[in-house]
């Protein structure tokens, strides 16, 4: 639609061109440097079929003297890539031109440099990188026509013969350095793309931008806020597109105060906050935990899109504000916006985290008989998350069953986490076969069957599973906890000693861990995997990831700050046991970021009021696991 209204425009400011037009088709002798004047003029205002159009009428009145010039024949042959591109030309249209060109002398070695670079151009829009190649071998060699040549095998993912232009290249500008950091960029190899970033003598901010956006993509947060740093220190003033990725890698790793501080730099410079930055933000706020900043910048948008309610909607339900996320739904809908699949997810995990079971199941009929919406893998799973949560195991079997495709790993782990709430072995033997084949190397998979089978007396199950685990090396997934101190993220895993404040931070711990069985907290050592003593399990448990993510956030912020922590896997029972009581005794409010939904805990109370104990989950936390002897 955009490309419709710009083409209007872009025809409506032709004015004079358009009258020129008119007067060289009625002519008999048509002038061939005005018609190559219009030619050029509707190729820049994007309107390439007009110049074709043109010479189409005017060619066989005027053949030789019309494409007589090699700048004449250069526009001709833009016009047709161009056309070529949107696949509104055949590639033999541009050939029949190469052939013109080829009898002039234009593409040869010698020939002009403009009818040579065009041609390159032209079969690498059209797709045909091996025409283009073709041509480029023909040609004596420039930087621009190099440049031409290293975009087109970009385009075609074929970013190894690229480099080998790029290396054979004499001399290089900032274009040739910028495709290839992108053409590595689009295939993942942000190693290689960092390689081509750091031979550079000079950068821009597309240089920048596009390091940036390779990490994030890749999920190398901690690499993009490092190079966003040294990209603010270089005095680089970034564009929007640059900004979304630095939010987006604030948003993965729950780097709150970095986030803040790029919608800050967003302010204070005036940047214009458009759709996408926007709907960052509030994706960054409430992924960082902070739900009302979300709300704030959702609010003062003039204008949103789906992605921007969705955005909203799924932060709202994921902090356990299912009730919230409903209401704003049925204002999105009030509006006249139409809600996609993203949106819906959001609604159905609304309604899970708050155990809303029959209007979840009204949304989800809703879905393909009132929005047109037809549910994928992913809605099933969380309606089998939701049916599982609520007790209605065996509904959450038949819903599977009744999958108009086959179920993946997600949907049958939803199954099995709900099997140890309610302890039904034979459903969960039943999810644990099909987990076996569709994710075998699952860690979560064993863990959960071993804790079902504990919790009904089968300790032959549970030897089973120990056996199973050992058989297969099946390799827990360590659990990782995160948080942001002084704009860095402080990483730690069970057991951590490498902090250089390790020392203080045990010393912490211990001080820690006593006040808090003071007060009533017990251990919950039944589920330490190794089979340990008492004393020993209980330290196992202490040094769980979150608890040392914990103490170091006492030892460094102020006394009834709010603690922000971020983990990958879900936190342990009896991690959430004592994370109530650390917010009770320190009087402190903890939000922590689960790799389900948020905790926030507060008076030794936690808004998920403990319904949280399934779903989707490749672990139950570090080192948890009910590997008790039968005796």
């Amino acid at each position: 639609m955009r490309g419709k209204r710009g083409a209007a425009a872009a025809a409506a400011a032709l004015p004079e061109q358009q009258a020129i037009h008119a007067v060289l088709v009625k002519s008999a002798r048509p002038d061939a440097l005005h018609a190559t004047a219009v030619m050029r003029a509707y190729l820049r205002a994007g309107l390439p079929l007009h110049s074709l159009r043109l010479l189409a009428d005017l060619l066989p009145r005027a053949p030789r003297r019309l494409l007589a010039t090699s700048f004449s024949l250069s526009v001709a042959i833009q016009a047709c890539g161009s056309s070529a591109a949107a696949s509104r030309v055949p590639v033999s249209t541009g050939a029949s031109l190469h052939a013109r060109a080829v009898r002039c002398g234009f593409a040869t070695a010698d020939g002009d440099i403009f009818v040579r670079t065009a041609l390159v151009e032209m079969y690498a829009r059209a797709g045909r990188v091996d025409l283009a190649r073709a041509a480029f071998d023909e040609a004596r060699r420039d930087v621009f026509l190099c440049n031409v040549m290293l975009a087109a095998y970009v385009a075609a993912s074929e970013v190894a013969e690229a480099r080998k232009v790029f290396d054979g290249m004499r001399e290089r500008d900032l274009v040739s350095w910028n495709t290839m950091i992108h053409g590595y960029a689009m295939r993942g190899e942000v190693g290689m793309a960092r390689e081509i970033f750091d031979g550079m003598v000079e950068r821009d901010a597309f240089s920048w931008s596009s390091m940036i956006s390779a990490y994030t993509k890749s999920r190398r947060s901690k690499e993009a806020l490092e190079l966003w740093r040294e990209m603010h220190a270089a005095g680089i003033v970034p564009d929007c597109i640059t900004l979304v990725s630095v939010v987006s890698a604030c948003s993965d790793l729950g780097a709150l105060a970095v986030g803040a501080d790029v919608h800050h730099f967003v302010e204070s410079k005036r940047i214009e906050l458009d759709l996408k930055l926007a709907t960052a933000l509030i994706d960054m706020y409430a992924k960082c935990g902070d739900i009302e900043s979300a709300q704030r910048v959702f609010d003062g948008m003039p204008v949103k899109d789906v992605l921007t309610w969705s955005s909203i909607v799924i932060g709202l339900a994921n902090h356990g504000l299912g009730h919230e996320s409903l209401s704003l739904f049925s204002k999105m809908i009030s509006e006249g916006m139409k809600p996609n699949g993203v949106t819906f997810v959001g609604v159905l995990i609304a309604c899970t985290h708050v155990g809303l079971v029959n209007e979840g199941k009204q949304y989800f009929r809703s879905m393909s008989e009132v929005h047109g919406v037809e549910p994928t893998v992913e809605h099933y799973g969380c309606m089998v998350d939701l049916l599982g949560r609520s007790g209605h195991v065996e509904e959450a079997r038949q819903l599977i069953r009744s999958m108009p495709f086959e179920p993946d790993a997600i949907i049958w782990r939803a199954l099995l986490g709900a099997c140890r709430i309610y302890k039904n072995v034979e459903i969960a033997e039943e999810a644990m076969a099909k987990l076996r084949v569709l994710d075998p190397l699952g860690d979560g998979h064993y863990v959960l069957l071993s804790n079902i089978y504990a919790q009904a007396n089968s300790w032959e199950g549970v030897a089973e599973m120990r056996k199973t685990i050992k058989r297969e090396n099946i390799q827990r997934i360590p659990g990782r906890s995160s948080i942001e101190w002084e704009q860095k993220i402080h990483e730690f895993v069970s057991g951590d000693r490498l902090h250089p404040r390790s020392k203080e931070i045990y010393k912490m711990l211990e001080e820690m861990m006593d006040r808090l069985k003071q007060a009533g907290y017990k251990p919950m050592t039944s589920f330490v995997l190794q089979d340990i003593d008492e004393q020993s399990k209980e330290r196992s448990l202490a040094e769980h990831s979150e608890k040392l993510a914990i103490a170091f956030a006492l030892l460094t912020t102020p006394a009834r700050s709010t603690i922000r922590i971020t983990k990958n896997l879900r936190a342990c029972e009896d991690c959430h046991s004592a994370m109530k009581f650390i917010s009770m005794v320190y009087d402190r409010k903890l939000i922590v970021r689960d790799r389900n939904r948020f905790h926030h805990f507060s008076h030794g109370q936690c808004s998920c009021n403990d319904y949280w104990k399934s779903g989707f989950h490749s672990a139950l936390g570090d080192n948890c696991i009910s590997y008790r002897n039968k005796d």
